[in-house]
C-alpha cells in the first residue's frame, strides 16, 4: 500500500483523510479506512458500506459461529 501511495498517488480515492492517517489506518485497521472511503465517495446508504461494516463487526468479534466451532474443534484435537 505504501508503494502505491508513493508511486501512484492518483490511484487512491479522493478523500479528506490526511495522508498520514491513510498510511496508519491502512496498516493497522484497513477495514475502517475502506469504510471511510465508501462513506465519503458513495454515502452510508448503499450495500457496500453495509457489507464492509458487517464483515468488520464479524472480524472484531472473532467470526461467525462456524468459525468459532472450527477453532474449538482444532484446538481440542
Amino acid at each position: 500500500m505504501v508503494v502505491y501511495l508513493l508511486v501512484y498517488p492518483q490511484m487512491f480515492p479522493v478523500n479528506t483523510v490526511p495522508q498520514w492517517a491513510d498510511i496508519l489506518l491502512g496498516i493497522f485497521v484497513p477495514r475502517v479506512l475502506i469504510l471511510i472511503y465508501i462513506y465519503q465517495n458513495m454515502g452510508y446508504d448503499n450495500i457496500w458500506f453495509a457489507a464492509h461494516l458487517v464483515v468488520m463487526i464479524f472480524a472484531y468479534l472473532g467470526g461467525t459461529r462456524e468459525t468459532k466451532r472450527r477453532r474449538a474443534r482444532y484446538y481440542s484435537e
